[in-house]
Order: C-alpha cells, then sequence, then structure tokens
C-alpha cells in the first residue's frame, strides 16, 4: 500500500547517563546509546516480516541528525543511592520470517540484566505465542512454556537487549535506556 512506513532493518542500542539533573541523565544515556541527535518516537511492539536485524554501526550509518527514528524504547531514572534500575527490550520472531514478531519492553527497578532480559524475552514470546492460538498459563515458567511452544509447533527465537545500573552513590541522577531502534 502506498504511503506505508515499514522499517527494513533494525537495530539494538542501549546507554547510561547520569547528572545532578534528570532531562540531562536523560541525555546522557541516550549518547551513551549514540541515538541522541535523533527525534526518537516510540511505538508499540511489531518487528516486521523481512526485517533485518543490524549491529548498531551499520544502523546508524543510514540515520542522519534530526531524523524522526522510530523505536521501542525503555527508560527508568532514580536519584536514590545504590538503587538498581533496570530497562529492556525483548524481540520473539518465529520461525518463518514471513510473519511479524513481537518486541516487548520493561523499565523498573530491583532487576538484575539477567532476570530483565528473561523478563522482556518472556513477554515477546508470550504475545507471539498468543497470536498463533496458543493460550499459555501466566503462572508458568517461562522455561516451562518454551517447551509449550516447541510441543505446538511454534519455533521462537527470542534476544534480549537490557541495561541495568545502580544508582549514584552521590544522588545524582541514574538514567537506564535501551532500545530496538527501526531503520526505514
Amino acid at each position: 500500500m502506498s504511503g506505508e512506513l515499514v522499517p527494513k532493518e533494525m537495530f539494538f542500542t542501549k546507554g547510561v547517563g547520569k547528572h545532578r539533573h534528570k532531562l540531562q541523565s536523560f541525555e546522557a544515556a541516550l549518547r551513551h546509546a549514540r541515538v541522541a541527535p535523533f527525534n526518537l518516537v516510540g511505538v508499540s511492539s511489531i518487528f516486521p516480516p523481512g526485517c533485518r536485524i543490524v549491529t548498531r554501526a551499520n544502523g546508524l550509518k543510514k540515520l542522519r541528525p534530526g531524523a524522526i527514528v522510530h523505536c521501542v524504547m525503555a527508560e527508568s531514572q532514580t536519584n536514590e543511592p545504590n538503587r538498581l534500575v533496570c530497562a529492556g527490550v525483548g524481540l520473539a520472531l518465529p520461525a518463518d520470517s514471513s510473519q511479524y514478531g513481537y518486541i516487548s519492553e520493561h523499565h523498573g527497578y530491583g532487576l538484575t540484566t539477567r532476570k530483565c532480559g528473561d523478563l522482556v524475552e518472556d513477554m515477546a514470546a508470550s504475545m507471539l505465542a498468543t497470536t498463533q492460538g496458543i493460550e499459555l498459563d501466566p503462572d508458568t515458567a517461562y522455561d516451562e512454556r518454551r517447551e509449550i511452544y516447541r510441543a505446538k509447533g511454534l519455533a521462537v527465537r527470542t534476544r534480549d537487549n537490557v541495561q541495568t545500573a545502580e544508582g549514584d552513590k552521590n544522588g545524582l541522577w541514574t538514567t537506564v535506556f535501551a532500545a530496538a531502534v527501526f531503520v526505514c
């Protein structure tokens, strides 16, 4: 259809920023993630059919400063010393690349990199499974659900991109940022 804006590529990025002002902490996290020169627009959770995952370096080469760039992003901030903050995006892809996948995001507190990664992968895989008619018990562990996916013939590949940090010991704002960035 004409007028459709469907990304051809996607890359992952993440960063941490610290500053005495909350907004500048966020800006520092975007700089660390190398996406500060763009006008980021948050979108929902669909990974387009046929979209390729590229490296951050290759994706950034195709973007110009000031460009409106669509992404699924997560951010979390704290100014509490030693408080663990996390931001992550997860991706679940079906075996058939002509079908769409799902991207999930989580931003919060108290989760390690591993736990946040497992959570966002689980959320993305669960959303994908429901499109295939697979009903899931939300209280079932992710490892058990993976076995259900296999048994039902849904081959799911998952990935995560997570940034965690402890709040600055002197009370500076600490921001974590993670994103799946689309390139059209």
